[in-house]
């Protein structure tokens, strides 16, 4: 059974001009001690179909489904406080930027001891603060914090990008997740921060059999930590397959452009030349082209491609196109 398994998931923005489909019929699944990356550009809905996931999106927003189904439960038959106590138990995100996600006011002890749950204590209630702490000393251990004294005591502006970024990792995991969602868990960071925190991430996931998804935009990156990919595009999917498959034989002009544009991927051209990019930007939300939106600027588009392609399944490979790259390999 699959931790959790969403077909068709379309999400909606009321504005004042009428409703933007942000997302368009997007499938996801997630088995357990899955890494499973989800790929795709600035603006292409990895963030948005996450706090759907998280149910943390506001009124504006209208979730709709096919199936949103969480280890056999049907999620989006529940009424909304049921649905929030299962989620927020079993499954946690970490945000892109972690400076603006802890209070300023408070020190990271003190916001990593609201973050342990009741039900992890046990003794009589004069008892439980120092449990408490032991458990937050023992969370900061888990991330790699060693001094855990400094850090108890230090207020989110006193420490750098990554060590919050760790301490944010140490929250997520206070509930002991089932699912961690990770949204750009490394931006802005240096390559050496990176190469920590996602080391971080597979420990967790071999330890823990900790189930990640990992939200990026650097297709390059995530292939050396998941096991399987979902490339987005304008807030529509188009690619899913293993790792492998995604990084030997893409079958979507989009994923191939994302292989192609990496610096790793023209090693053989010469000092300052232009690396390989598409036509155009990916489109706004209030003037989306018709069918396939990435028609207006992909190399192989003809006039089938004004209407929504289909997904095609090849033995676990998945692709939305009507003209894939199949062919090609």
């Amino acid at each position: 059974m699959n931790l959790l398994d969403i077909r068709n998931l379309s999400i909606e923005l009321k504005t004042k001009n009428g409703t933007i489909l942000a997302v368009d019929r997007v499938s996801l699944t997630m088995k357990e001690g899955e890494v499973r990356g989800l790929v795709g550009e600035s603006g292409s809905g990895k963030s948005i179909l996450a706090q759907a996931i998280m149910g943390i999106l506001d009124e504006r927003w209208k979730v709709h489904a096919d199936r949103f189904h969480w280890r056999g439960i049907d999620l989006l038959a529940l009424p909304w406080q049921e649905r929030k106590k299962i989620i927020t138990q079993d499954v946690a995100m970490i945000f892109q930027e972690p400076m603006a996600c802890l209070d300023p006011t408070t020190t990271i002890g003190e916001q990593l001891e609201e973050a342990v749950p009741n039900c992890q204590l046990s003794g009589y209630f004069w008892q439980r603060s120092k449990q408490r702490k032991l458990a937050v000393i023992n969370l900061l251990h888990k991330v790699g914090i060693k001094n855990h004294l400094k850090c108890y005591h230090s207020y989110p502006h006193q420490l750098t990008e990554a060590f919050c970024q760790r301490v944010m990792i140490a929250i997520a995991l206070a509930r002991q997740p089932l699912l961690l969602i990770a949204d750009e868990p490394t931006a802005a960071m240096e390559s050496t921060n990176q190469g920590q925190i996602f080391r971080l991430l597979a420990s967790l996931n071999q330890l823990k059999n900790m189930s990640i998804l990992l939200i990026s935009h650097d297709l390059e990156n995530v292939t050396h930590w998941t096991n399987t990919i979902t490339v987005m595009y304008s807030g529509q999917f188009v690619e899913a397959g293993t790792t492998k498959q995604i990084f030997k034989s893409p079958y979507h002009p989009y994923t191939k452009a994302l292989l192609d544009s990496s610096p790793k991927a023209n090693v053989e051209l010469p000092p300052k030349s232009r690396l390989m990019t598409l036509p155009g930007s990916i489109p706004v939300l209030q003037h989306l082209p018709i069918g396939c939106r990435l028609g207006p600027r992909c190399p192989r588009a003809q006039k089938k491609c004004v209407q929504a392609p289909k997904t095609t399944n090849y033995h676990g490979h998945q692709v939305n196109c009507h003209y894939s790259l199949k062919d090609t390999y």
